[in-house]
């Protein structure tokens, strides 16, 4: 087969360097969609007296009319739309066509609904329905939106546990946000049991005006107090693909064996894998040595070996449309649903023991001082000299080597960590943020119930791994960029300038300095974690530098890591459950002509598309992740009601206080209400609720004393009283001025759910965490 030729680069026109004029300035967010103020003056190379004329700029065309603020990024034109947005079915007119709105959009034009080629099997949208699309201008000058995805649930689908209340069979949903009540028929509502769950359409214009809609039961799905339930609401919310068609199964059965035809034999190098004790699926083996040149006296050598799922996943396969749609593996306590059917994720990809397996390998060369100086792909035949977990191989190098790593320790276990302590040189004069974050592990029994929930312990050995995954995907996205192939980039842009500006203000109230002009940094951010680690400020400012972070996602554009401060990063380590890392493989195989298995041109032709439904993939089952374990930890704190526990503020609103407990990190509301007969007010610059009359304060951060009110295993809440006593007023708090008065009071009991864990994406990925991993999201 001819070997295909990737497209040529060409070269982006320089922006116009200086303080933009009126129509300059539109123009550019005309193009871009969207973009915030330190995105604008990085692309105009704006400096101190130029950036503060471009905030008096934009403000004085947002009050004109001429700009609009959109979501938390920044500014657009006035009626303009982003590129890609969440939208919502508000309209259908007299010929039947669909239009859609901006979900976050109240002024935002009306979009055309362009056909969909999946209507033929999976019907057309309806009303309410939401939908991630593109947004594009004919040459009309109309807007037309293409459907890149379906948002799981519909608007007028509702997840719910049924409830039968006298002659009423009634529809609670299981989405705390949810305020669709609905009544079923009574003839279908006639062998339903209380506490089932079940999945019902609203009728619309059925019912009354007021209260419970009328809604129609589709599909009964479990049992509220089922001990699984958890993952399958979580799955059910989120629209998380389930399973594999028959014919990617046929395909995934079809597969064979390894061998060498084509590779390179690296069966003889005692490579290994270290994993979670309990892992099932290993897709990454490492090795190292010194290396024997004796221009690089103390340099050394490290081996990173992939499986090679390119080999058996290709373009136009059943199997790739699935693990496409599917972007991802996602993980729950107590069940993983795969990106790739069972043959291979646990078989044929997964890097066994002793076992002939194909891979994707980079031999990478670092120096005495931890730069790399060189590396190489390689498509091998490898055989893992051994499975290890990550607390055998900790335990080697501490001393007490088991049976299995006695033999590996001189030759194996000694080498990899020699070489660590080398690469640490250079990951250290990179300076990537230094955050902190605590990860629990949920165990769970055979019947699905929730035997403990456990802080994991962070170990060199992840520290290990994770770094030289780190490298190899740096390796990908050099080799890449060399041989000019197309490719899916993980990018992380540097914190907007509002989001800094608001950190500076939060510091300020803690007497701490941080020059407001300053651009972000990532050893500036460490500067300021180091230096407060120690002080009782610690928990607040690494949650805050936490929260100023951006959001790690897809690209088929480069702008950089800033989380790793790196300056290409693209995924290239974990192709059994990332589709980035398959299509990152594919572009290394075309680059270097290691087969006729590589990167097509349908995949090229795909590629920006591929990028964001993979970004959407990632975060429904991250969120999807999140929901089943806040359900699993309701429910193994359900029967702890009245009991008393210890934890710290981590989220201020002006509804109330989150909590979250030290013994099970698990996340709480306290109602504003319950505070005590005192109004308290929201100081956003402070995050902290402020007595309007005596000044005693509740600040992010502070440790408190609570108890358990209530635990609601169905939407995974929890309700705490505060058993503390608020902050007395600091005479010297420079804080902004409070909201105007209001009455904070509730009226009854409060719902509401705690800000999710994990802030930006750079920090966790849906991986290996079901699995009690500690594998990273880099």
């Amino acid at each position: 087969m001819a070997k295909l030729k990737a497209p040529k680069a060409t070269k982006t026109p320089r922006a116009p360097q200086g303080l933009p004029d009126r129509d300059t300035l539109l123009a550019f967010l005309r193009d871009a969609g969207e973009a915030g103020k330190a995105d604008i003056a990085r692309h105009f190379g704006l400096k101190g007296a130029d950036r503060r004329a471009l905030r008096e700029m934009l403000r004085e065309l947002e009050s004109q009319g001429a700009l609009g603020k959109r979501g938390r990024r920044g500014f657009a034109e006035a009626g303009a739309l982003p590129p890609v947005g969440v939208a919502e079915v508000v309209e259908r007119d007299a010929d039947g066509d669909l239009f859609v709105r901006l979900s976050k959009g109240e002024d935002a034009p009306l979009a055309r609904l362009a056909p969909d080629r999946n209507e033929a099997t999976a019907g057309a949208p309806g009303l309410g329905d939401k939908l991630l699309v593109r947004f594009e201008r004919l040459e009309t000058g109309e807007i037309e939106a293409r459907v890149i995805k379906r948002l799981g649930q519909s608007a007028h689908r509702v997840l719910g546990v049924i409830r039968k209340v006298r002659r009423e069979v009634r529809v609670e949903p299981v989405d705390r946000k949810s305020k669709d009540v609905l009544l079923l028929p009574e003839f279908e509502g006639r062998d339903l049991k209380d506490g089932d769950l079940v999945l019902a359409q609203m009728q619309a214009g059925h019912g009354p005006r007021y209260g419970p809609k009328q809604g129609k039961l589709l599909e009964v799905v479990g049992r509220e107090d089922d001990a699984r339930a958890a993952s399958l609401i979580a799955i059910h919310s989120h629209g998380i693909p389930v399973g594999f068609s028959a014919a990617a199964e046929a395909e995934a059965a079809a597969a064979k064996e390894p061998t060498l035809k084509g590779r390179e034999d690296l069966r003889d190098l005692p490579l290994v894998t270290i994993d979670p004790a309990d892992a099932r699926d290993h897709d990454d083996a490492v090795l190292a040595h010194p290396d024997p040149d004796p221009k690089n006296a103390g340099g050394w050598i490290v081996w990173v070996a992939i499986a090679d799922v390119a080999a058996y996943v290709r373009h136009g396969m059943a199997l790739d449309n699935e693990a496409r749609e599917k972007g991802n593996s996602t993980y729950f306590p107590d069940r993983v649903e795969p990106m790739l059917p069972e043959r291979l994720s646990a078989g044929l990809c997964s890097l066994r023991e002793g076992e002939n397996r194909a891979c994707m390998a980079v031999r990478m060369v670092f120096d005495a001082d931890g730069r790399k100086r060189g590396h190489r792909f390689v498509r091998g035949l490898m055989r893992s000299a051994a499975k290890l977990s990550y607390e055998q191989a900790q335990n080697a190098i501490d001393g007490q080597p088991d049976d299995q790593t006695g033999p590996l320790l001189d030759g194996v276990i000694k080498p990899l960590w020699a070489a660590y302590h080398v690469m640490l040189k250079g990951r250290k004069a990179r300076s990537p943020l230094a955050i902190q974050s605590d990860e629990r592990r949920i165990r769970i029994d055979a019947e699905g119930h929730v035997v403990s929930i456990e802080k994991r312990r962070s170990l060199e050995a992840h520290q290990l791994i994770e770094e030289m995954m780190v490298q190899a995907n740096v390796c990908a996205a050099e080799t890449l960029e060399q041989k000019r192939t197309p490719l899916i980039y993980r990018v992380h842009d540097t914190p907007s300038l509002e989001k800094v500006q608001s950190l500076a203000e939060f510091l300020e109230t803690l007497g701490l300095p941080w020059n407001k002009g300053e651009a972000p940094r990532t050893d500036r951010f460490n500067k300021l974690l180091g230096e407060t680690r120690e002080s009782p400020h610690a928990d607040i400012i690494n949650e805050v530098v936490l929260r100023t972070q951006m959001q790690a996602h897809y690209s088929s554009d480069n702008i950089g890591h800033f989380g790793l401060n790196l300056a290409r990063y693209a995924h290239f380590t974990s192709p059994i459950r990332r589709y980035a890392d398959l299509i990152v493989h594919r572009a290394l195989i075309r680059a270097l002509g290691l087969g006729d298995d590589g990167l097509t041109d349908g995949d090229i032709s795909q590629i920006k598309d591929t990028a964001e439904r993979i970004t959407f993939a990632e975060r429904r089952s991250m969120a999807a992740e999140r929901d089943a374990t806040d359900r699993y930890v309701a429910a193994f704190l359900a029967d702890r009601v009245g009991a008393e526990f210890e934890g710290r503020i981590t989220g201020v609103t002006r509804f109330g206080l989150f909590i979250r407990l030290d013994e099970t990190g698990a996340d709480g509301l306290v109602p504003v209400s319950s505070l005590g007969e005192e109004y308290f007010v929201h100081d956003e610059r402070s995050h902290a609720l402020v007595g309007e009359r005596t000044g005693k304060r509740w600040p992010l951060g502070m440790r408190v004393e609570v108890r358990l009110r209530e635990a609601t295993p169905v939407t995974g809440g929890l309700l705490f009283e505060m058993l503390s006593e608020p902050m007395a007023a600091d005479p010297n708090a420079r804080t902004a001025p409070l909201s105007p008065r209001r009455k904070f009071r509730d009226g009854g009991k409060t719902r509401g759910g705690p800000p999710r864990k994990g802030g930006p994406g750079f920090s966790r990925a849906p991986g290996k965490t079901g699995k009690g991993g500690g594998k990273k999201k880099r």
